[in-house]
């Protein structure tokens, strides 16, 4: 019961290994173990012993500890460049539409103990934000692609870019921390790429 598993809906797991000891002396660089769980349909466990499924998933790929890095690093600036352009599309739209000043107060009105959500609304990229974010996720496909590997650069956008997404991105390849996926849209392209 205590090591029971519940997942109302899809959802990938993601956990990073970094081994101290057991690096090859073949190896020329540390790599580190990716490790990934997913299910494609709910799911709860309630007796690990006899659990039998069609529909979960696991399995792991190393990948170089600095190509980890280096995406992440990237993936933090287009979250940046992503923001940025957030940020002006709504100047511009409350520049466009004004409100009244009463509709302005109560959308200034935090409240201290709710944290701010992520915002899932598809952001218009520019061309210079389109070609970043290719090239991102041509790196994210080269590194999670378990089939022959893709050198060609990705031409369009394999789900719609919200600031949700390229920050869930931004999670997978944090090599300190685990993080879990429910998007649709980026549950879908991560699991095709792990096929």
């Amino acid at each position: 019961e205590s090591r029971a598993a519940n997942a109302s809906n899809k959802e990938i797991n993601i956990q990073w290994y970094i081994p101290s000891m057991a690096k090859s002396s073949k190896d020329t660089e540390t790599k580190v173990l990716l490790l990934y769980a997913y299910n494609t349909k709910p799911v709860k466990i309630s007796n690990i012993k006899i659990f039998s499924s069609m529909s979960v998933f696991s399995g792991h790929l190393w990948i170089p500890l600095a190509r980890v890095i280096s995406l992440r690093k990237k993936l933090s600036n287009l979250k940046e460049q992503v923001e940025t352009l957030m940020q002006s599309s709504k100047s511009l739209s409350s520049i466009l539409e004004p409100t009244s000043f009463l509709e302005q107060s109560e959308t200034w009105k935090i409240s201290p103990s709710k944290k701010p959500k992520m915002s899932v609304a598809k952001v218009p990229l520019d061309e210079k934000t389109e070609e970043m974010a290719k090239r991102c996720l041509s790196e994210v496909r080269a590194l999670l692609c378990v089939g022959p590997a893709l050198s060609s650069p990705l031409t369009e956008m394999p789900f719609d870019v919200t600031l949700q997404s390229i920050a869930s991105l931004e999670d997978i390849f944090d090599p300190v921390n685990g993080c879990i996926i429910t998007e649709e849209n980026l549950f879908n392209w991560i699991i095709s790429l792990l096929h």
